[in-house]
């Protein structure tokens, strides 16, 4: 075949469509060029001498076993993970890599990589014969490798194969300099020529070609070195790009700043001899410097935005069996597959829990603080943070556990959460229809039997007996005071009551991840006499979730950290709804949500210590045996938070607070309130700001027995009237007989008793006394009678 021949055929002009010109006959080229001049095509990084014996035959023999053409998989992308206002917080790639159109690449990004890469890419087909000779000549010439005549194809086949490799075998053979090798690269090339356009082939690699520092793509690449989308690109900044994917890592701008600029140079002088630029304009580039203007990658969660949040999220999503058939598929989805992660954190909120955090536990302490706030009635996980950042520098306080999560989602098992479980107790004695103003003889100590304590069978707990004190006040207490004061007597004595079945499954369903009701070997039993005692382990999310639950009136949603995922076109992959149960009848969370307000307000253990917010507020305390852990679990209407600080010793296992150094001082005392409680209310009242004004709605006093009620202004009422309105509010009313002297006309209600502005517990009597029409008027008194005046004594000598 003659070279003139060779020469029409490989360099067909390209229109944009894929050419009629037959495999074979690129086929018949490429062997016609091996054969002739040496197999050239394999020559450009081999020398000619390896090529030595190779024939027509061999060639062809080894064409035959290669596939027609090579299947092209999609592009790893970076995914990117967004907190609710779109700010991105995280991302997360293998290859840091954002695919583009070449519509949105810059025409003269294009035009540079074309003029130093392959001039006559839009003219020759899938091998440029001229290039390849006078590499050839070039390389043989100097002995060594020093020019290559790759098409843009041939490198795009390259680069795919090695992307597509499935182990290092492959990717090891998608490298070797071996005829083979090159001989498998043109078959692709011909392949990619006949069945895609030339903007197509281009457009994959700017894709996929490595520009240095770990970005993939000229996308990533502009965004990286220039800080901006591809599109918009100038000349410097092109001829800069271009220049480096000869060789990514010898022509890195950051650490080879020079070297980079001489490559930059040689582009715009070849864009100049090709006539794409002017020569002057070439020269005015020139002389102008980098001018980089670096954008850091933050690959994964330990450079997130907020770490223990993106920790979260992994985690969370490496569980959902939509996005893979195992952890490890959906990590890869992850990391590859170029996803927009929509989240329901609120940076605002964010700010605010990490430096109340940073500022009460520091990280390098024996301690752990931390704090989750999730919405009510949506679910959506607002912040989590803790004191110690992830990473794995374990002497410099970092850690690889996110303890504000429980463990299936990633974290740790958590701390037992003290006294914040009397509310799960209390919740289920108001759904039992027990009386707020139950009363309850609560003594500083007590003994109590374990077959008072019925179990889910309807049997005894046990046999034996234990001693509980009481840590703050005692004596006879109902469902305000003994909750307001948490007082454990009390609620081991309520918790015979409602038995320790139902409190347990009620923490569950609002959201506890409760999992050892009986002792067995991972871990202690949790479905015990103490259970209102807070024995069991808990993290902050979840206790945030449970109470969140009380706010919502009932209302039980899933914490949801994640509101929808987006392929890398910007279609709806998944959608995360919000997944809410009605736990506990409206009125009996009011009635919860009403006791719990004592801690918030007037000699409330809250409000004592500075915890009372702008709006209404509701709370519980909790503190453990020997300090090991304090908690405050504080929610308004709109938001509710779980503040926790838990003694830990070098191995993770809990110890006692007191006697550490805690936010940078001797901690001698540890209370729920005292010193978790201000790590919830710093946060708190910088986040109230952003929270509208809401209100709890009042219990139903007809529906939950006790509830505390106003008494209402009824004096000149009809009695009828007067009757019908207070029985409304739940109290039982008596007329008294006869009348009284009243201002208010005869007939009509003159005052109760209890007299209006006061409470009392809803199913309390209050006495209706009616007007006799006649103002009351006091006797009349004699005045006093004067006294007479005794004469004085003289003074004694």
């Amino acid at each position: 075949m003659a070279l003139s021949r060779i020469l029409r055929c490989m360099s067909a002009p390209d229109d944009g469509r894929s050419r009629p010109v037959s495999v074979l006959s690129h086929l018949g080229s490429m062997l016609a060029v091996s054969v002739i001049l040496g197999v050239v095509a394999a020559g450009l990084a081999i020398p000619f001498a390896a090529v030595a014996g190779l024939t027509a035959g061999n060639v062809s023999d080894s064409l035959q076993e290669l596939p027609d053409e090579l299947e092209t998989e999609a592009l790893a992308q970076s995914s990117r993970i967004l907190a609710s206002d779109g700010t991105t917080i995280a991302t997360l790639y293998d290859e840091n890599r954002v695919n583009v159109p070449l519509r949105q690449m810059a025409k003269v990004m294009r035009q540079a990589i074309v003029s130093i890469e392959d001039y006559r890419f839009y003219q020759h087909g899938a091998l440029d014969v001229k290039g390849t000779l006078r590499a050839f000549i070039t390389n043989q010439a100097s002995g060594s490798t020093r020019q290559g005549g790759s098409s843009i194809t041939q490198q795009m086949v390259k680069l795919t194969l090695i992307s597509q490799a499935k182990d290092d075998d492959e990717r090891k053979a998608a490298q070797a300099e071996t005829i083979a090798r090159k001989l498998r690269e043109l078959r692709y090339a011909i392949a990619f020529e006949e069945n895609y356009s030339k903007d197509w082939i281009l457009e994959r690699y700017l894709n996929i070609a490595y520009f240095g520092d770990g970005v993939y793509g000229v996308q990533a690449a502009a965004k990286h070195y220039f800080s901006k989308d591809a599109r918009k690109l100038n000349l410097r900044e092109a001829a800069t790009l271009a220049g480096l994917v000869k060789n990514p890592v010898g022509y890195d701008p950051i650490t080879f700043p020079d070297k980079a600029l001489s490559r930059r140079n040689v582009v715009l002088d070849r864009m100049a001899q090709l006539k794409v630029i002017s020569e002057e304009r070439a020269e005015k580039i020139k002389s102008q410097g980098l001018r980089l203007k670096i954008t850091s990658s933050r690959n994964g969660c330990l450079l997130a935005r907020a770490p223990i949040y993106c920790d979260y999220v992994v985690n969370y999503l490496t569980r959902d069996p939509a996005l893979g058939k195992t952890p490890e598929d959906r990590l890869t989805l992850l990391k590859s597959g170029g996803l927009t992660i929509r989240t329901s954190l609120d940076l605002r909120f964010q700010d605010a829990a990490d430096a109340s955090v940073r500022n009460h536990v520091r990280q390098n302490e024996s301690a752990i603080g931390s704090l989750a706030l999730i919405q009510p009635r949506t679910g959506n996980v607002k912040a989590i943070s803790q004191s110690r950042p992830l990473g794995l520098k374990e002497k410099m306080g970092e850690t690889s556990i996110n303890y504000a999560v429980p463990k299936e989602e990633g974290g740790a098992r958590g701390f037992q959460a003290g006294s914040t479980f009397k509310a799960f107790v209390l919740a289920d004695a108001i759904r039992q229809k027990i009386s707020l103003n139950t009363t309850i003889d609560s003594p500083k100590e007590r003994t109590f039997q374990e077959a008072d304590y019925k179990n889910c069978d309807g049997q005894p707990y046990g046999y034996g007996s234990f001693s509980i004190p009481n840590s703050t006040t005692s004596g006879p207490k109902n469902l305000y005071t003994g909750t307001r004061e948490s007082v454990n007597t009390f609620y081991m004595a309520l918790e015979q009551l409602t038995g320790i079945c139902t409190p347990y499954r009620l923490a569950k369903q609002m959201g506890v991840n409760l999992t050892n009701p009986v002792d067995s070997s991972s871990g202690s039993a949790e479905r015990v006499p103490t259970f209102t005692l807070g024995v069991a382990d808990a993290t902050p999310l979840e206790m945030a979730e449970a109470y969140a639950t009380f706010a919502a009136r009932g209302l039980h949603c899933d914490a949801r950290p994640v509101t929808k995922i987006e392929d890398a076109n910007g279609t709806l992959l998944k959608d995360y709804p919000r997944k809410c149960t009605q736990v506990l009848p409206s009125a009996v969370a009011d009635a919860v949500n009403d006791v719990l307000r004592g801690v918030q307000e007037g000699d409330g253990f809250g409000a004592i210590n500075g915890l009372a917010l702008g709006q209404q507020s509701a709370g519980k305390t909790g503190t453990t045996n020997s300090a090991n852990s304090v908690w405050f679990v504080g929610y308004t209407p709109n938001l509710a938070g779980a503040s926790m600080i838990a003694g830990v010793k070098e191995d993770g296992g809990p110890d006692s607070l007191i006697g550490k150094t805690i936010g940078g001082s001797t901690l001698y005392s540890a209370s729920g309130s005292g010193t978790a409680g201000p790590m919830w209310g710093d946060a708190m009242h910088v986040i109230e700001q952003w929270l509208d004004d809401e209100t709890f709605t009042p219990p139903s006093s007809t529906e939950i027995s006790g509830v505390l009620v106003d008494i209402p202004p009824t004096g000149g009422m009809n009695v009828d009237d007067a009757k019908a309105t207070l029985e409304d509010l739940g109290f039982k009313v008596i007329v008294a007989s006869g009348q009284v002297d009243s201002s208010y006309n005869q007939g009509t209600v003159a005052y109760t008793d209890p007299g209006s502005g006061g409470q009392q517990s809803s199913g309390d009597v209050v006495t209706i006394y009616v007007s006799d029409g006649s103002p009351y008027v006091p006797p009349k008194q004699d005045p006093p009678k004067k006294k007479k005046k005794k004469p004085g004594r003289g003074r004694g000598r």
